[in-house]
Parts: structure tokens; C-alpha cells; sequence
């Protein structure tokens, strides 16, 4: 194999490496209870190692997405939505991540993961989604 081949083999390998660890970043979200948008204490762990990760790619920027069950009105669960993404937004500044590589936003109950009408698929649906925006 040549040097060129050698290079673009590592440079593909390298690449796929960091796509799966941001396919792994996006893959986990964390969820809330009814009605509430504090970080629960089983996923500070998560929201450490998503902070671990923002500290090892300082040119990646997230959006991270609030989202509730259908209980309530679109009014209230948009803003219940944004106290969730606030609340994990907050959650990573205070480990270190620079608020300027954050944007949040809501969708409510617009984007169920789970459909349903039964606690557990609300509890599926009352959660943050995290999406890598720039790379």
C-alpha cells in the first residue's frame, strides 16, 4: 500500500470513528418526570459523559430538544419543553461547555418517540433528544 492509500485509509478510519461517536452522543437522551424539568440524578451521569465529549470536539455545536407527553395544552407544553432543554443547556455550562455551543429548543408534544396513551409511552416522550449541529 502506498503512503496516499496508507493516509486516506487513516483519514476514513478516523472519520468513522468520530461518526460513531456521535451517532453514540445522539443516541441517548435523558427523560423527565410529569411535570418536571430538573435533571434527575441517573442522568447526570449521561449528560457528564455528553459534557466529556463536547470538551474533546470544541468546533461541534449541539441543539438540544425538549419534548413532552400529550398531557396539557401546546401553550404549556412548549414551555415545559424549553425548561428541559434549559435545565440539561444549564446542566452542561456548569461542567465547563461554552454557552455559545448550545442552542435549545422545543417541540412540545410534537414529536412523540412513543405513541400511546398510558404512562409508558409518556414517560417515552417526556425527555431531551441531542442533535450535533456543526462538526
Amino acid at each position: 500500500m502506498t503512503k496516499k492509500r496508507e493516509a486516506e485509509a487513516k483519514m476514513n478510519e478516523e472519520k468513522a470513528w468520530q461518526e460513531r461517536r456521535i451517532a453514540k452522543f445522539e443516541a441517548e437522551s435523558i427523560y423527565f418526570d410529569f411535570d418536571k424539568s430538573f435533571i434527575k440524578l441517573e442522568y447526570r451521569a449521561v449528560l457528564q459523559a455528553k459534557a466529556e465529549f463536547l470538551k474533546d470536539n470544541p468546533d461541534i455545536r449541539i441543539r438540544i430538544e425538549g419534548n413532552c407527553d400529550e398531557r396539557g395544552t401546546n401553550e404549556y407544553n412548549l414551555a415545559l419543553g424549553e425548561r428541559r432543554a434549559s435545565s440539561a443547556a444549564k446542566f452542561l455550562v456548569s461542567l465547563g461547555i461554552s454557552p455559545d455551543r448550545i442552542e435549545t429548543i422545543s417541540y412540545g408534544e410534537e414529536r412523540p418517540l412513543a405513541l400511546g396513551h398510558g404512562e409508558g409511552a409518556w414517560a417515552q416522550n417526556r425527555r431531551d433528544d441531542f442533535t450535533v449541529i456543526t462538526k
